[in-house]
């Protein structure tokens, strides 16, 4: 067995195929868990929870190494979402093919917490886009000015479609969950959830041919998670 498993009593079949369950559709733990007796095999929803919580950065990290170098145009939005019952801001980034470049949870949406979540972006990209979409919140023009004043910044509530249609499995994820408990447990699963989850949601509406084209695309994706996850098939 792989190291990234060691200490682990079940596969890494049945790992991985729980965790992929978890962030790819609505469902919760008990309900994996019964789809996995259902199959003959006995977990209960406790050590789900563990392997999602363990695996599930570890396999979206490894993810990101294999996604496409990033566009150069940068779509950002925020939603507020509920935290405990206390209305938090979601800020999402994404490029113009709809690949999620970071989201980040913050109390405000202000001047400051829009810079903080650029500079977190920069970070991890290490370059600046050629252009920056965002609605007309004047926080961003605000982050604009302090971190990438050079970058062209497009500010209109008609463009951002981009980045708005991808809150849209957070929010399916969210009601399913009923909210979440912590800002902290929110953030590390938001960010493994925004990069499992549009692995396995290809642009069929982007492409010709669909049924054909979707079918090897989907079909290339798992093979990447199957590298993602240490899992080879039998021959």
């Amino acid at each position: 067995m792989s190291s990234t498993y060691k200490g682990f009593r079940f596969p890494r079949e049945i790992i991985a195929h729980c965790v992929w369950l978890y962030h790819r559709f609505t469902l919760s733990f008990r309900e994996i868990e019964l789809m996995m007796t259902a199959r003959g095999i006995a977990v209960s929803y406790e050590t789900i929870r563990t392997w999602c919580t363990r695996f599930g950065p570890e396999y979206a990290r490894r993810l990101r190494r294999h996604q496409p170098r990033t566009g150069d145009k940068w779509h950002l939005d925020e939603v507020f979402v509920k935290i405990g019952g206390v209305q938090k801001y979601l800020w999402r980034a994404v490029d113009q093919h709809g690949n999620v470049l970071d989201i980040l949870i913050q109390s405000k949406r202000d001047g400051k917490a829009a810079t903080s979540f650029f500079r977190k972006i920069l970070k991890k990209q290490s370059r600046q886009p050629r252009a920056l979409i965002t609605d007309k919140l004047a926080s961003y023009r605000v982050a604009h000015r302090q971190t990438m004043s050079t970058t062209e910044h497009r500010q209109s509530k008609y463009l951002n479609n981009r980045c708005e249609n991808s809150h849209q499995p957070t929010r399916q994820r969210e009601r399913a969950m009923k909210g979440f408990c912590s800002v902290g447990s929110a953030q590390r699963f938001l960010a493994s959830f925004s990069r499992i989850s549009p692995h396995f949601r290809p642009p069929r509406h982007r492409m010709t041919a669909t049924a054909t084209a979707h079918r090897t695309d989907i079909a290339a994706r798992f093979r990447v998670w199957d590298q993602v996850t240490e899992h080879t098939p039998a021959a």
